[in-house]
Order: C-alpha cells, then sequence, then structure tokens
C-alpha cells in the first residue's frame, strides 16, 4: 500500500508541477494589475493544491490563504504550522508568524463586525501579544520591524515578464513573496504606535542621553530596562554603529530580565566629540561600566556582548578590567591589525570605504557605504593602474585620512597594541568569556587570536569557545532570521540539523548561568565546542589542540597528478621543486571573473595558483583544528604575499572548503616585526593557520591544496622590494615573482581517528 501510495504521489506531483495557471502580463510591472491577479492566482493554485511534507503544506498554505482572502482559515493554518513546526525553531518557536497571525484575525474581525481595520488591528493585538511574556512578545515586536521584503517580490516580477502563464512552483513563490510583502506594507503603519504602547507597558525606556565621563568624552547611551524595583544586572553592548537597531538590542536584554544598556563610540548620536574607530572604545566603556554600576538599578554587575565591531570593543574594555565587568559574550569579534584592517599583514580594500560608513556623520552613511560601484570601479581603477596603495583615495577623489593612518601602520606595532589587550594584560583579564565563530568567510572574526592570547597567559582561564558552519553574521547570532525563516545552507553547504541553533538565544543562557545562578548551557560542555560539518554531530574538547589527536602531513611534490601536482604523503626528493611564477605587472587579468568561491563549489579557482593534490582517502576522516605546516623555498625577491586554500575534493568532483590562510611572508611567525628575505637564498618558515576548520570527510575524498601568490584588485599587491608595500608601484615589478618550492615544504593537516 506505502509504494502504492508513493507512485500515486508521485504521479501528482509531475502532474502538478506541469500545471500552469494563467499570469496576466502586465502585472509584472503593473502594480494595480498586480493587486488584482494575486487573489485569482492564489485561488486557482488553492483549488488543488498538495504537499507531501506537512510542514512545508502548511506554510505554503495559510499564505495562499491571506492572499485568496480566507483570513479565518489562514489564521487557523498559522496557529497549527507553528504548532509543529516551532520545536524545531532554535531557541523556541512561539512567536513564529504571530505577525500574520494577528493580522488575519484581524482581517477576518473586520469583515464579520463590519469594523474598521484599524479598530479589528488594534482589539487583535491586544488580546494576542498581551499575554505572551517579554521574551517572546519582543521576538513578535521584532518581526514586525524587518525590512526589505519587497526585494525578492520585485525579483518574481522581473523574471515573469513577458510571460502569460506560469508554473506551480513559480507560482507559490510569487505568492510568499507578494504575501509578505504585501501584509508588511499594511500592517506595519497599524502596528507602529501599538508596539510603543506595549513595550511602554512593559519597560522603562529612557531616550538616548549623554554620559559624560571622568577623562571629559561624552558617550551617547541608552538604557531600557524591566518594570521592576528590583536592582538588576545589567547587558552591555558599545557600538560605532549608530542605527535603528540600537533600542532593540537594549530591548532584547530587557525582555530577558536585564537592565539593558547601549553606549555609542564618542562622537556619534548626541556626543559632541570627534569620531575616532577603535581609539578609545575600551577606555570610554570601562569608564561607562563605572557609571551603570553606580545607578540605583544595578545591582553592580555588567556583562559586555557583541558581534564584529561591538565584540572587539568587549575585549577592548577588558583591557582596563573595571570592577563591574563580570562576563563577556561575543560574536565573530574583530581585532585590530589581526583580522581588520588587515590578516597576515595584508590589507583589504572592502575595508577602504568602512571609515566614511562610520565618520563622516553622527549615525551611519549608507548612502556613501552602499555605493558598490563606485567602490568596485575603484578597485579596478587601482588594480589596472598600477599605482601606489597609498593612492587609493587620490583614485577615488576623496581624502581618507583614517585609512591612510591604519595603512602607515602594516605590522602590529604599538598604534594597534594599545586598542586591546596586549601580551600580560591579558592575564588580568579573570571573568568568564564566550565567543562565537564560524568557519566560513568572514566567520571566525579574530576569536581563535583572543582565545589563544588568554589562555596562554592564564591557563586556567574561564573561556568557551563555540564554532559552527557559519559566516560572519552567523556566527553573531545563529540560522534564524528576524521573521523566523531557519537558513539551512551557506553558499552551497547543506547544514547538518545539529547545527541549526539560535545564537542570540544561547548568549542568554550563558549571562543567566555566569550572572544569575542559573544552568550551565548543554552546548558549552568545554572550554572548545565545534560542530563537526558532515557528521551531524557536536564535540568538546579542552583546548584547540585537544580537537585532534593526529595528524596528516602533505608535502608538495614536484611529481604530476593531470593538471596538478601531488600532494604526497611520502616526503619527496628534498631538493625537488615546483616553480611558481607570477607576473606582478601583468595587468590583462583585470576584468577577470573568479570562479569557485562557494563553501561546497564545481570549480575552484587557480589563477596565479599552483594546485597540489593528494591520493583519496581510504576511510572517512575527520579533520578538526588548525593546520600548520613550512615553507621550504627560494625566492627572487625580498618579500611576497601567498595565501594557501584547503579544499575536501569529494567522490561527486565538488570542492569543499576547509580553512584558508594568508600573509606577508615577511612577517610570518612575527607580526610586529617584518623580517625581509635574501633573494636567491633557501629559506623555510613555519607557520600555523588562525582559521579552524572541522569537517568528516568522504572516503575516497582527496585533499585539494591550491598556493597561491596575491595579485588582485581586492588586496595590497607586495611587489617584493622590501619597501613599504603601500608605496610600491607597478614599476617595481622589475621581473616575475619567481618562488620554488622545495619537496620539504608540506602542511599538517589536524586529525582527529
Amino acid at each position: 500500500m506505502r509504494k502504492v501510495a508513493l507512485l500515486a504521489w508521485c504521479l501528482f506531483a509531475s502532474m502538478a508541477l506541469a500545471q500552469q495557471f494563467e499570469f496576466p502580463t502586465a502585472a509584472a510591472q503593473d502594480d494595480s494589475v498586480l493587486s488584482q491577479a494575486m487573489p485569482r492566482l492564489a485561488a486557482q493554485v488553492l483549488a488543488g493544491y498538495q504537499e507531501p511534507d506537512r510542514e512545508t503544506y502548511l506554510d505554503n498554505l495559510f499564505r495562499l490563504q491571506m492572499v485568496a482572502g480566507e483570513y479565518d482559515k489562514a489564521a487557523e493554518t498559522i496557529v497549527s504550522h507553528r504548532q509543529r513546526h516551532a520545536s524545531k525553531i532554535p531557541g523556541g518557536g512561539e512567536w513564529i508568524n504571530v505577525q500574520y497571525e494577528i493580522f488575519a484575525r484581524a482581517k477576518a474581525r473586520a469583515t464579520a463586525d463590519r469594523l474598521p481595520l484599524d479598530e479589528a488591528y488594534r482589539q487583535t493585538f491586544r488580546e494576542r501579544i498581551g499575554h505572551l511574556d517579554d521574551a517572546t512578545s519582543f521576538l513578535v515586536l521584532r518581526s514586525m520591524g524587518a525590512t526589505g521584503l519587497d526585494g525578492a517580490l520585485k525579483s518574481d516580477r522581473d523574471q515573469l515578464k513577458g510571460k502569460t502563464s506560469i508554473s506551480l512552483s513559480e507560482a507559490l513563490k510569487l505568492v510568499r513573496d507578494y504575501q509578505a510583502s504585501d501584509s508588511y506594507r499594511e500592517f506595519t503603519p497599524l502596528a507602529r504606535p501599538l508596539i510603543d504602547e506595549d513595550n511602554n507597558r512593559r519597560y522603562i525606556i529612557a531616550p538616548a542621553f549623554p554620559v559624560k565621563l571622568p577623562g571629559g568624552a561624552t558617550i551617547c547611551t541608552l538604557v531600557i530596562r524591566p518594570r521592576t524595583s528590583s536592582r538588576l544586572p545589567a547587558l552591555l553592548t558599545f557600538t560605532i554603529y549608530a542605527d535603528q537597531w540600537i533600542p532593540r538590542l537594549a530591548m532584547m536584554s530587557a525582555s530577558r530580565g536585564y537592565a539593558g544598556v547601549v553606549g555609542l563610540t564618542r562622537g556619534k548620536e548626541c556626543s559632541p566629540d570627534a569620531v575616532e574607530p577603535y581609539r578609545h572604545d575600551g577606555a570610554d566603556s570601562a569608564a561607562l561600566i563605572d557609571w551603570i554600576a553606580a545607578q540605583s538599578w544595578s545591582d553592580g554587575q555588567v556583562g559586555m556582548y557583541g558581534g564584529s565591531y561591538s565584540g572587539f570593543t568587549a575585549w577592548a574594555t577588558a583591557k582596563y578590567m573595571p570592577k563591574a565587568l563580570k562576563a563577556i559574550a561575543v560574536g565573530a569579534p574583530v581585532a585590530p591589525a589581526i583580522d581588520v584592517p588587515m590578516e597576515g599583514n595584508v590589507i583589504w580594500n572592502f575595508i577602504y570605504p568602512w571609515p566614511f560608513y562610520t565618520t563622516d556623520n553622527k549615525q551611519l552613511e549608507d548612502d556613501t557605504y552602499n555605493q558598490s560601484e563606485r567602490w568596485q570601479r575603484l578597485n579596478h581603477d587601482w588594480y589596472a593602474s598600477g599605482r601606489a596603495y597609498r593612492d587609493l583615495d587620490k583614485i577615488d577623489g576623496k581624502p581618507n585620512p583614517i585609512f591612510d593612518e591604519w595603512i602607515s601602520h602594516p605590522g602590529y606595532d604599538s598604534y594597534w597594541q594599545q586598542v586591546i589587550p596586549y601580551e600580560k594584560e591579558f592575564a588580568r583579564i579573570n571573568i568568564p568569556v564566550l565567543q562565537t565563530a564560524g568557519y566560513y568567510f568572514g566567520g571566525p572574526g579574530a576569536a581563535v587570536y583572543y582565545l589563544t592570547e588568554h589562555t596562554k597567559h592564564d591557563p586556567k582561564a574561564d573561556d568557551y569557545l563555540l564554532l559552527g558552519p557559519y559566516h560572519h553574521f552567523g556566527a553573531q547570532v545563529g540560522v534564524v532570521s528576524l521573521i523566523g525563516n531557519v537558513f539551512p545552507t551557506l553558499a552551497g553547504l547543506q547544514l547538518d540539523p545539529v547545527a541549526l541553533i539560535n545564537i542570540e538565544d544561547l548568549r542568554f543562557q550563558f549571562f543567566d548561568w555566569k550572572l544569575k545562578n542559573g544552568p550551565r548551557p548543554e552546548l558549552l560542555p568545554d572550554r572548545i565546542n565545534y560542530q563537526v560539518v558532515g557528521a551531524n554531530v557536536w564535540k568538546h574538547a579542552p583546548s584547540l589542540d585537544a580537537m585532534a589527536n593526529d595528524h596528516l602531513r602533505l608535502h608538495l611534490s614536484s611529481q604530476r597528478s593531470g593538471k596538478a601536482y601531488r600532494l604526497a604523503a611520502a616526503e619527496p626528493n628534498a631538493d625537488s621543486f615546483v616553480t611558481h611564477t607570477v607576473d606582478l605587472a601583468d595587468r590583462s587579468d583585470a576584468d577577470r571573473k573568479s570562479v569557485g568561491g562557494g563553501v561546497v563549489d564545481k570549480a575552484l579557482d587557480t589563477w596565479n595558483g599552483v594546485e597540489f593534490i593528494s591520493d583519496p582517502l581510504p576511510a572517512a576522516t575527520e579533520m578538526s583544528g588548525l593546520f600548520s605546516g613550512r615553507l621550504d623555498f627560494v625566492t627572487n625577491t625580498k618579500d611576497f604575499d601567498f595565501e594557501i586554500d584547503i579544499y575536501e575534493l569529494t567522490p561527486k568532483g565538488e570542492y569543499v572548503q576547509l580553512a584558508p590562510y594568508w600573509a606577508r611572508a615577511s612577517y610570518v611567525g612575527h607580526l610586529s616585526e617584518r623580517r625581509l628575505f635574501a633573494p636567491g637564498k633557501r629559506q623555510r618558515l613555519d607557520f600555523k593557520s588562525v582559521r579552524l576548520m572541522s569537517r568528516q570527510l568522504q572516503a575516497g575524498s582527496r585533499v585539494v591544496l591550491v598556493m597561491t601568490v596575491i595579485k588582485t584588485p581586492e588586496r595590497q599587491i607586495n611587489y617584493g622590494t622590501g619597501k613599504d608595500v603601500s608605496d610600491e608601484t607597478i614599476q617595481d615589478a622589475k621581473s616575475a615573482l619567481e618562488i620554488k618550492w622545495f619537496g620539504e615544504s608540506y602542511v599538517d593537516l589536524p586529525v582527529r581517528r
């Protein structure tokens, strides 16, 4: 019977996919035509819509019902979907789609009771939100403030131009995107005053006000706290990002029983001072913590949290260790000179517009920052011209003194050391620390650096690191969007089910544990807590080194393997070598479009690189930790910038990112001191990556290593003269860069057996 049912469903599915629905061509461009066509389309789809997966069916069903005007039915479908779906939402899903439920019930009430929609919405909103606890209410109301929902609908309409009929899959997507966009357009103005009403009922909200610090600086500060007479621990985020999200950050903390405080970098919002990114944040935030602890509503405990820049500010504050600072929890924190504006002492171009974004006005200069064509053109024109890196602002036509100051400090010198803890200063940080980080793109931040330095100077440091398959933003919040969508993929990678977590919720679990004697979070049983990609499991270790119990050493062999060279387990002849030649003066690639780039991809970019490939792995192999290695080489220059990218090549022919490493060779092993090479002399560099990986490689997969000389429009170009790289030009490329990689070069890949 089950086989018969399955066959029947497959037959229905194939018929359904082939089904076409009328769609007026004008609806792709005319809003009025679209608004008339959508209810008819939804009704047509509803007439025969089926779906084997019950959750997917209910999710699509309520949207079809809303667009078709069946609001009573839609509200009940939303409840059914939530009951089935809520347990699968990381952190709990009782808030999922409540914004649509309120709107659907209000529309139905307006019709049934013959009420104006605003009155029906007011009644429904108060009834539904009024009984929710603060944490759930916050998530519902935050979802009502979501923006950018028109983009997907616009894309749908662009793709449907010229069509007179559409398929079932196209119809479902169009209905989903139309329902979201249209609902928010209609209920947003109705909800705004009610959101304020509910928030004022729950919280004491002080408008942003200036706090004068003992040193003379003024910090614009926002405080939101629950309506209680009890003294509370405070959670502080200190940030340069003065935008509309600031009140929500404070309110989220208040919704979890804390006094929520946001401090802004001096010069932002109501502060009259000059804006200087990074320079004063640590000292200013420490002084603000002293102010918080002295308030009548404070119990004397302050936790700091944040991601990216505001992750940096937490560590910068810990440098001063104010008495009331009791714990910090940060996601993908940055560390000046460690990963911004440079990593491995190689400066990134993408950071160039950031000073304009953060310092050109009291809030954020979005218009300038979002001029992507301008910044792409700048990269292209600089690269094609061969001019000095220091000329970027001259090519752009607008002075950028902050960026110019940064690139004048290419090493990790005292300029950078003074803004975050440095060496023995880490030993003074005697508070619990949680860091969350990702394996991919900007996911790691400088979390590994901070952890390594902290535990090196205090082996008993109360540190916790959680790592998973996340990018820079995902490492700060997890995989749940503001409106409850779960993102199960990342750049071609299907995430394991156990990786679908809510990092915001974990942050509060951590603070509850450390500041309120709550239970220990289940995901943090040890210092290092990491998701093994492909194995659908979390593992735990007392240290980074303990993530692996063995290593796989692979050498850069000169023996050919197809178009590549062998990445050999056996050590080759010590004097064998592979010659790597790159013409640093060549700009014929100025308009080249790179291939690959996904976490999982069918293509591999080997431009300016040399590819090495291993034999197939005889068994499934877990690689977890930091890879390291030795480079044995001769070069004809005094310096060069290089990148090592490591991939799994699966039996299906897919390349899966494992971990990258890049550096200015003259700084490897000593970020503060540049040590130039003697051209023509054989030498060695021992290195260790700063980006973690954890993946279960398949049996039969191969390890691929691409050794690349960095020469792109997106980063500095090191011509190897030994001068300050920012001053070098294409005229310094007297001859092609040549590197001989000897067989004693190898990588050690961390393995758990």
